[in-house]
Order: structure tokens, then C-alpha cells, then sequence
């Protein structure tokens, strides 16, 4: 057989195998038991969250052979068809090609025939913002009162670009980004089904880089495999996706926050030699100082934060020696960075001297800390 990525190999098969969705997964599995299944559901979040697998979950549990259930039998000819695309009574569109009028009209009169086998006619189709406005609104009868077999779910990245009409036809639900724990407990099962070592580190830095994203985190495994074989640690993730490791984010920011220049130049120059992508570590660096901002605001805003408990330590150092007003003030520097970096063509250049001006403002007095300044003398004086 031809190889299998990761992400379709560890693809879940059942509700309780989906990450990160609880809030999801519960309610559509109460709706199959209490026999209150709707007609309509739109799936919407961010790539590689789940909104296809868990419509693939959904269509498996309606029209399982064994009875319609939460937990499919994943034996029968149905859920077996459905696992490998075939199931003719489980029917998937792309939004993107089949968003034309006459697409749509095709769709309503095939749902109008009952299923071949299971209890169901279900249409799944994804990137559902993708059709013009005339499909939305030849779709619309339909949606409202379908025949009783068919049921339609919809998933979508862009739910502002569904018509508000669609969207009060069906029961929607919203996909959380995966958290960074969560991404890493995933990877670190995976890996120990697949026999392959991986350090904390990198799968941390493997979870951070896929920014809430369970399929771009298994992506980016299979090719660290590819790159590295059995064995993988942080080095090999950063120098493979241009990310700067979390103690050279410490490093940088310290060196911000400390005015000290000719280590940020240092810095920058060997990022840049090491072919880091540029826009990246800044935006890991932005992320890095609204930690710290937060953390500031003491333990209970920082548990808003996916923290380890060695970060938070280093974080509450960090803040002890410096005024939030000049983390605020730095961050406001660093994303005027950001916008200038779209348009750029030296990004070296622009961070070199948006950081350097980070550190002038990280140096400079606030007017709280004069305020604070004043008083302590003044009891001094009093004194």
C-alpha cells in the first residue's frame, strides 16, 4: 500500500477520539440519543480543527447498519464506505466547484430520491461560504424543509461570508482552536504508537507553530520525519520552520527590555544567517510580550495562558524589574514592525531598526514610575 500521512492515518473515527471539541462532540451525541437530530448543522472554525472529520463522525453515527448510534459500529459496509469516501448515501462537496445555480438546482433534485442503504441521504459540503449568492438562496427551500431523510452539514472558515438566512436554517457550532497542551498530547501518543522519540521541546515548539491547528501540528511532524527519522528534537523543528527557539525569545526581549543593542544587532544577524523567517519572530515575539503584559497583572490573568510552570517563573522575573506601562509601549512598537514588514524588501533592515527603537522606549521613564519616584522622596523629606 502507498504511504499514509499522519493526518489522514490518525484521522479520528469516533467522537471520543476528537481533540480539543468536547463542547461539540457531547451535544452531538446527546441529539443522536434523545432522538433530536436537525435537519441542518454548520461546523465553523479555523483549519485543521475537526469540521470535516466530525461531519464524517456525524454521517458514520446516522447511518451506521448496526443502528443508528453515538458510538458507530466502524465495522459495517456503510461506516467502512463512508471511512474511505465511497458511501453513496454520504455525499461530499467542494463549495469552491460546485457553487453555481445549476449545481445547486442538481443537488435539490437528487435529495428528493430516498437513500440506497442507510437511513439517510446526508450532504456534507465544505467551504460552504465558497457559493455565489444566487446557490445560497436556490438553496434555501430546500434547507428549510427538506424531505425527511436528507440532512446537510456545512463547514466553513468564513461564516461572515454565509448568508445570514443560511445560517438561521441550521444549528451552528463553533471549533475551538486546539490548545497547546492538548496538540502536544496528541503528537506524544502518535509518536509513541509510531515508535518515534521526540523531545517536550519539540513538540512545544511544534504546538506553537501550528497556531491552534491539529492537522498543520501532524504535518509538521510527517515532514520532521521525513527530515530527521526516528529521533527529532527542538533543534531540528526550528531550523526546519524558521522558528526561534523559547530561550532566544527570552534572550531577545531581555535584551529589549535591558536597552542593550549590540546584543539585539547580534541577534538579528545570527537569525538572519540561520535563515529564521523574520515576520515569524516577530510575531512570536509580540505573542512573548503580551505574555509578559499578562502575567503582570498577576496569577489570575496569567491562567488565561497556556503557561509551564517554568515560564511563568521566568516571566515574573522579567516583570519584576520593569513598569507595564513600558511593556505596553514596546508592544505598540512592535506591531507599527509588523505593519512595515508586509510592505518591506530588506525585513532585516525594518527589525533591525524597529527593535532598536523598542529599546529606546523600553528605557525611558513612565510617567507612573516619576509619579512613584516623587513620592518616595517626599516621605523621605518627611521623614
Amino acid at each position: 500500500m502507498s504511504y499514509e500521512v499522519l493526518a489522514r492515518k490518525w484521522r479520528p473515527q469516533q467522537f471520543a477520539d476528537v481533540v480539543g471539541q468536547e463542547h461539540i462532540t457531547q451535544t452531538l451525541m446527546n441529539a443522536i440519543e434523545t432522538d433530536r437530530v436537525a435537519h441542518a448543522y454548520i461546523f465553523v472554525g479555523s483549519r485543521g480543527t475537526g469540521k470535516t472529520t466530525l461531519a464524517r463522525i456525524f454521517a458514520k453515527a446516522l447511518n451506521c447498519l448496526e443502528g443508528t448510534s453515538p458510538i458507530p459500529c466502524d465495522q459495517c459496509e456503510s461506516c467502512l464506505e463512508v471511512m474511505a469516501g465511497s458511501n453513496l448515501d454520504v455525499i461530499e462537496i467542494d463549495g469552491a466547484s460546485n457553487n453555481s445555480v445549476d449545481q445547486v438546482r442538481e443537488l435539490r433534485e437528487n435529495a428528493r430520491y430516498a437513500p440506497a442503504r442507510g437511513k439517510y441521504k446526508i450532504y456534507i459540503i465544505d467551504e460552504v461560504h465558497m457559493l455565489s449568492t444566487a446557490a445560497f438562496n436556490a438553496l434555501l427551500k430546500t434547507l428549510e424543509e427538506p424531505p425527511s431523510h436528507v440532512k446537510f452539514i456545512f463547514a466553513t472558515t468564513d461564516v461572515h461570508k454565509v448568508l445570514p438566512t443560511i445560517l438561521s436554517r441550521t444549528q451552528r457550532f463553533d471549533l475551538r482552536r486546539i490548545s497547546i497542551p492538548d496538540i502536544m498530547d496528541r503528537l506524544r501518543r502518535g509518536c509513541a504508537e509510531e515508535g518515534i522519540t521526540i523531545s517536550e521541546e519539540a513538540l512545544l515548539a511544534i504546538a506553537r507553530g501550528a497556531e491552534g491547528g491539529l492537522r498543520d501540528a501532524e504535518s509538521a511532524l510527517d515532514q520532521l520525519i521525513a527530515f530527521r527519522g526516528k529521533e527529532i528534537n527542538e533543534e531540528d523543528v526550528l531550523s526546519v520552520f524558521g522558528l526561534l527557539s523559547r530561550e532566544g525569545l527570552e534572550t531577545m526581549s531581555s535584551a529589549i527590555l535591558a536597552s542593550d543593542v549590540p546584543r539585539l544587532l547580534q541577534q538579528i544577524a545570527e537569525m538572519d544567517q540561520a535563515g529564521k523567517d523574520m515576520p515569524r519572530v516577530l510575531n512570536e515575539l509580540i505573542e512573548y510580550f503580551r505574555d509578559l503584559l499578562v502575567v503582570s497583572h498577576g496569577a489570575e490573568a496569567a491562567s488565561v495562558l497556556e503557561l509551564s510552570e517554568s515560564q511563568f517563573t521566568l516571566y515574573q522575573k522579567q516583570i519584576a524589574a520593569v513598569d507595564t506601562g513600558r511593556i505596553l509601549r514596546v508592544i505598540d512598537v512592535l506591531v507599527d514592525i509588523d505593519e512595515q514588514l508586509r510592505f518591506a524588501l530588506s525585513k532585516r533592515t525594518i527589525l533591525e531598526t524597529g527593535l532598536i527603537r523598542a529599546a529606546h522606549v523600553a528605557e525611558s521613564v513612565t510617567i507612573d514610575e516619576l509619579m512613584r519616584e516623587i513620592a518616595t522622596l517626599k516621605k523621605k523629606e518627611l521623614k
